[in-house]
């Protein structure tokens, strides 16, 4: 195999992946075909009840305008009366400002502080819920009876205590927000409270139940998470903007069947889901952020798919728990956990199992979370620093990696030492190519060279390129990190291209140094216009990306170097043809 046509095949493979990625992303906004109704609800029993009593909140809320906060310009007007809010609350703490529609005690609004959208613009945040119609996306809970009244999402609730405005205060490091619904004719009450605590995006939901009536009441209770499609990523080129074809859609987890994803446009295309679970959840994922609710683990729940509306899609996941009774004078309490945040791992993973999986670092995810867990963040904890840090993962890699890359650059001296003796035998044989490569492969024979030396270990190292790669634009705790001077956004490409140029000059060096024996002019082409082609390409993907990209570029070229001079003595004159 001829050692320049192997270095060029793993050149293309390398733009076929990443034109792979741009060909895979897929639209990001759909229309697909409405879903059929969900069946109607059976008789009580004890197994897990269907969920046609469960109103699908066909009419989109209008957007009602936040406390201290003006109304949002061109907000439109209610899909009809259903529609209307009686009012919503805020709730604010460190790290989350929420608002909680007292229409079913929904939350309708979630901004994360510490996530600006734009580093330039801090004072936009990221927003994973919008009561907007046109990015409309909510958390939704309730009851249902299966005889009587129940307060599901669509139900009036009241403040306790008539408190509109709910902010955790210096030193508190808690802080609930009540709300209440109650049945004078049945004698029930529901507690509803939504329970956030310093520093965390896990926000527990409460609900207690309290039966003052003469009759035991029955019924099950339900989450669920419903959007319109996802705006259409439009910054930047595609090919170098990770949103564009990051993963979008609803995902589900089961002890048994385990993590599952399924994107919004295949929601009804792949057919309903009825999935019974313990200990499970749902989720609706984004590029770094997911929102999730996780029901209490030893309830057992059945998890669906669907798609609702008549004109504009939306898409809803939800989970329906198993039916239960509440005697009467009596009371019983349901909890369940909503995660609305950033893709943390080590919090997510104490929130419930399997939900860091969410985080899709793709085919090499074998490879890329033991990277990120064992290598890249304790590197980040020794310097501060995720710039620092990638550099000492790309050395740590390359030692690792040392001894295929001597081979590759072995291989590369010994082929670059005897390459004016093939261009003798080129010019020998002239036309005649099957002469020619039975003289070269003598020639090989001779000087014990083995011509795809250099091609194995490049094919090896691809694996750790892709998973390294999908690491820095998967993991949320590099999004906007600086590195020093002018790189302050590692997500973002560099602003003065200093690094792409840098990259630039060490793949045209890495070229020269590349043996090119018995290439045809076409061939010599193409291996010339490749550092140009990778250099520009690299310029638009983020910086932290091109400096790992340069830092493995710059050790390369000092190994290639080093070997070339240790192994690269031209061999002894031999007799060839």
């Amino acid at each position: 195999m001829n050692q320049t046509r192997s270095f060029l095949l793993i050149a293309w493979l390398a733009v076929a992946f990443l034109l792979f990625l741009e060909w895979n992303k897929g639209p990001a906004e759909s229309n697909p075909a409405e879903s059929s109704p969900v069946a109607a609800l059976p008789e009580p029993s004890a197994a897990l009840p269907e969920e046609g009593a469960i109103p699908d909140a066909s009419a989109v809320p209008a957007t009602v305008a936040l406390p201290g906060a003006p109304a949002a310009a061109g907000t439109p007007a209610a899909a009809g009366p259903a529609a209307a809010s009686p009012g919503l609350l805020r709730v604010r703490t460190d790290v989350l400002d929420l608002r909680v529609d007292l229409r079913g005690g929904n939350l309708v609004g979630a901004e994360l502080l510490q996530y600006p959208v734009d580093k330039d613009e801090p004072e936009r945040k990221v927003r994973l819920f919008d009561n907007d119609a046109a990015r409309f996306s909510v958390a939704q809970s309730g009851l249902v009876a299966t005889a009587g009244n129940a307060p599901n999402h669509e139900a009036l609730f009241r403040p306790e205590g008539g408190r509109t405005d709910f902010r955790l205060a210096d030193g508190q490091d808690r802080l609930e927000v009540p709300l209440l619904w109650t049945d004078p004719s049945t004698g029930l009450t529901v507690r509803k409270s939504w329970v956030l605590e310093r520093g965390e995006y896990a926000v527990t939901l409460r609900e207690e139940i309290r039966n003052d009536g003469a009759a035991a009441w029955r019924g099950y209770g339900y989450q669920q998470l419903q959007r319109v499609p996802p705006v259409a990523q439009s910054k930047g080129l595609a090919l170098t903007n990770p949103e564009a074809y990051s993963f979008t859609g609803g995902a589900w987890y089961s002890p048994s069947e385990k993590f599952e994803k399924r994107k919004y446009d295949d929601f009804a295309e792949d057919g309903p889901l009825n999935l019974d679970v313990t200990g499970g959840w749902i989720a609706l994922l984004q590029h770094h952020f997911l929102v999730a609710w996780v029901p209490a683990e030893a309830e057992p729940q059945r998890f669906s798919l669907a798609t609702l509306g008549n004109g504009q899609p939306r898409y809803l996941v939800r989970s329906v728990g198993a039916p239960f009774e509440v005697a009467p004078g009596t009371a019983t309490t349901r909890e369940a956990t909503l995660w609305v945040g950033p893709k943390l791992q080590e919090q997510m993973q104490d929130v419930a199992p399997g939900l860091k999986l969410t985080l899709d670092y793709g085919i090499f995810t074998f490879l890329a979370q033991p990277m990120f867990d064992y290598v890249l963040e304790p590197l980040h904890d020794l310097t501060a620093n995720w710039g620092w840090a990638i550099i000492l993962t790309v050395l740590i890699i390359k030692l690792v990696l040392y001894p295929l890359s001597a081979k590759q650059y072995q291989s590369f001296a010994k082929m670059r030492a005897i390459q004016p003796r093939i261009e003798s035998l080129k010019e020998r044989y002239g036309d005649d190519k099957q002469k020619f490569q039975m003289a070269m492969m003598e020639l090989y024979k001779k000087e014990k060279i083995n011509p795809i030396g250099g091609c194995l270990p490049i094919l090896v190292t691809i694996p750790v390129f892709i998973a390294l790669y999908w690491m820095l634009l998967e993991s949320v705790e590099m999004r906007q990190a600086p590195w020093l001077g002018w790189i302050q956004n590692l997500t973002a490409p560099d602003p003065y291209f200093i690094l792409p140029a840098i990259n630039l000059v060490v793949l045209y060096l890495t070229q020269k140094m590349t043996p090119t024996p018995g290439m045809d002019p076409m061939q010599k082409k193409m291996m010339t216009a490749m550092p140009l082609i990778f250099g520009v390409m690299m310029a638009f993907f983020p910086s932290g990306l091109v400096l790992y990209w340069c830092t493995n570029g710059i050790l390369g070229l000092a190994q290639q170097w080093v070997i070339t001079k240790r192994h690269g003595t031209k061999p002894a004159p031999a007799t060839t043809g």
